[in-house]
């Protein structure tokens, strides 16, 4: 036996009027709950009972239901109607300046004017925010230094190991030339040619540019004995041309003979 029908129209009975408002109700509330999930919709329902009583779902929140809706309310109303669409800009201007008024003045009292109609409290708020966004510049300019230290640590670790590399080729490259000196000169001459190799100067302790310190030694014999021969060469020399002393040819002769088995 199939269910009957039920005429729509208001419940004499109390109770049963009571019983089958709870059920419709639930099932109401059940039907927005799946609409708003299985058709991702925006749904605000509120129902009040004959005693007062207030039941009601929202998606999001009552609140933002209400203000979409109003909101879309005015935009159809002022689309229909020019002169009002004018005054609801003009408000929007309106607000917007009084927004823009605002910050300013935030943004002055931040910067430290326009102090003197705040009270302790609004000082303390103040100062509060001002220590956070503080707080927040240091954290951020720490990130900042840390990470540019980290990758300059990383670029001086790479020039360290380049370096050490380059160390290693010369070191190499020195003694393969002295191993070909060695071949084609000689041992001596290889070994000479190591000597005078600038990482052969370093590792020994001196440097072949330093100053040399350079003295005169004394005059050997061999040179001192010319220098009588020449001088007494001289004085005969004079005495044989300025005849001075009254010598005949044959004491010249003498004396040159003289002086030659000298």
């Amino acid at each position: 036996m199939g269910r009957g029908k039920i005429a729509i129209r208001r419940i004499d009975n109390s109770t049963s009027r009571q019983v089958t408002f709870s059920k419709r109700r639930n099932g109401l509330l059940k039907k927005a709950r799946e609409l708003s999930i299985l058709c991702d919709a925006e749904v605000g329902l509120m129902v009040f009972s004959s005693t007062g009583k207030l039941y009601d779902y929202a998606s999001t929140s009552m609140k933002s239901v209400f203000e979409r809706y109003n909101k879309l309310k005015e935009e159809h109303h002022h689309l229909m109607n020019p002169a009002s669409e004018e005054k609801f800009w003009q408000t929007e201007a309106a607000s917007l300046r009084q927004q823009l008024q605002y910050l300013q003045e935030c943004h002055r009292q931040l910067m430290g004017e326009e102090l003197t109609g705040l009270g302790i409290k609004e000082l303390q708020n103040l100062e509060n925010q001002l220590e956070m966004s503080l707080k927040g510049v240091r954290m951020k300019k720490d990130q900042i230094l840390t990470s540019e230290i980290k990758e300059l640590r990383q670029k001086g670790n790479l020039i360290h190991q380049d370096n050490v590399e380059l160390y290693q080729k010369m070191d190499q490259i020195q003694k393969e030339n002295a191993e070909l000196q060695k071949k084609v000169y000689g041992s001596s001459t290889g070994e000479e040619n190591v000597a005078s190799s600038p990482s052969y100067m370093v590792r020994n302790g001196y440097d072949l540019h330093a100053p040399i310190s350079l003295q005169l030694s004394q005059p050997q014999t061999q040179y001192s004995e010319s220098s009588a021969k020449v001088m007494k060469l001289g004085s005969i020399s004079k005495k044989l041309f300025s005849n001075r002393g009254g010598l005949s040819f044959c004491d010249k002769k003498q004396l040159c003979y003289n002086f030659c088995l000298e």
